[in-house]
Formats: structure tokens, sequence, C-alpha cells
């Protein structure tokens, strides 16, 4: 069976990338990689300079966000 390839959202956010195997962060990189495509696929589509820098900007911050969900999510006191 093919693996399916993935999409831009999940390479961003790092999907298979949970050496713990934890539910909760494997849903906020799901969520966030959704995020982070709808921006993907706006930013293809957009003709405008200034546009597609704020889409990038957007993802970016997404998958910041994402890696600080994570970390509150496997935070160890």
């Amino acid at each position: 069976m093919e693996e399916r390839k993935m999409t831009f959202g999940e390479k961003a956010v790092g999907l298979n990338f949970n050496p713990s195997g934890d539910p909760t962060v494997n849903q906020f990189k799901q969520l966030y990689a959704q995020i982070i495509d709808g921006c993907n696929n706006c930013r293809e589509k957009a003709t405008s300079p200034e546009i597609k820098r704020l889409y990038s900007i957007a993802i970016t911050e997404a998958q910041a966000a994402q890696m600080w969900a994570v970390m509150a999510a496997t935070w160890k006191d």
C-alpha cells in the first residue's frame, strides 16, 4: 500500500514527529497543519506580493504557536 504524500502544513508542523506518541501533541499538530494548509492555499492563489507576504507571516506564526502548544502539552514539572 502506497503512503499518501503529506500536505505542506503537515510537513511544516512535523506531523510524523511525536516520539512519545502523545495524542494531544498529535491533535495540536493536525489542527495547526490545517490552518497552515489554508493559509498556503490562499497564498498560492494570491497575486499581490503583499498578500503573499502576509500569508507567509501567518504560516510562520502558526508554526511558532504549534511549537508552544506542544511544549505546554509535554511540559513536566
